[in-house]
């Protein structure tokens, strides 16, 4: 084999990986390949940003761990992320939409009764969030399984603010009626962290680190397709330059504001409270692989 060139150093990559077993690994590698070279040849990649690339994304990955992602952040602000919920999670018209996940989130969340207390001692205004889940013929999906988390008053989410237990997050199944109650605090706007690499690079490119007020929900239930979503405070601050681009219309909702009394929740309240209504529609697993097909 004659030694490779600038000119011929791509279609050799491409050939060795184009020996792999699976055609879709031959796809996914050979099609990186191209483009990560053909990014190479239109900026005239230097030696010395590349091996800063290659630095910023150790110290990604260093700066990750089970309750901090900051490689997620990393495809969130690329706009990644998005594109792939987009590409990959596509649901029928009238289902609710999915969007990002998020870095924050944290497997393993306690299981509560109808209107449990997610907050565990964290600061902000009393709120409930509650709704209906449902499928596409409106029919009740008792038992769905709702995850829910959040960031609190400050815009810190549970490894932020060094809790040790749940923070801002808990699991709620529907009952009969498809019905589900949270209690929980009203969500406001906030950075993105930028305590780390991904922090440097917003700084060095004046990019938005804002996200708008929401609540973060995953939905699962057998037979229908798994929803990844946020509940997006209608009015709030940021909508329009989402850090992470996971805004999506059908996901704006208005919180509607309520004097002292009683709650969603079955409870008294003797402080203000706030109430958003989000009912979910689940798109049917057959709608995840006929659109895979």
């Amino acid at each position: 084999m004659a030694a490779v060139t600038d000119d011929t150093i791509t279609s050799e990559v491409q050939a060795r990986y184009s020996n792999a077993a699976s055609p879709r690994m031959v796809e996914l590698m050979t099609k990186l390949v191209q483009h990560l070279h053909d990014y190479a040849r239109e900026v005239q990649l230097t030696r010395e940003e590349w091996l800063a690339a290659l630095d910023f994304l150790i110290r990604c990955g260093k700066m990750s761990d089970d309750k901090r992602n900051e490689m997620m952040l990393l495809s969130d602000v690329l706009g990644l992320s998005m594109l792939t919920v987009m590409i990959d999670q596509k649901v029928p018209a009238g289902a609710t939409p999915n969007t990002v996940e998020g870095p924050f989130f944290i497997a393993g969340s306690p299981e509560l009764p109808m209107g449990g207390d997610m907050r565990f001692g964290a600061p902000g205004k009393l709120s409930f969030m509650q709704g209906r889940v449902t499928d596409m013929n409106g029919k009740p999906i008792a038992g769905a399984l709702i995850d829910a988390w959040q960031a609190d008053q400050n815009g810190l989410y549970e490894c932020q603010v060094g809790a040790s237990d749940a923070y801002l997050r808990a699991k709620f199944r529907t009952d009969a009626d498809g019905r589900y109650c949270v209690t929980t605090v009203e969500p406001c706007h906030y950075s993105i962290p930028i305590d780390g690499p991904v922090g440097e690079l917003v700084a060095a490119t004046g990019i938005s680190h804002e996200r708008p007020a929401h609540i973060h929900a995953t939905v699962q239930a057998p037979g229908y397709q798994t929803l990844i979503t946020h509940i997006f405070r209608g009015g709030a601050d940021y909508i329009d330059s989402d850090a992470v681009y996971g805004v999506r219309p059908e996901l704006i909702i208005f919180f509607e504001d309520h004097e002292p009394g009683m709650t969603p929740a079955g409870t008294i309240s003797t402080e203000p409270f706030s109430t958003v209504t989000f009912d979910v529609v689940l798109a049917p697993a057959v709608a995840q692989k006929l659109a895979a097909e």
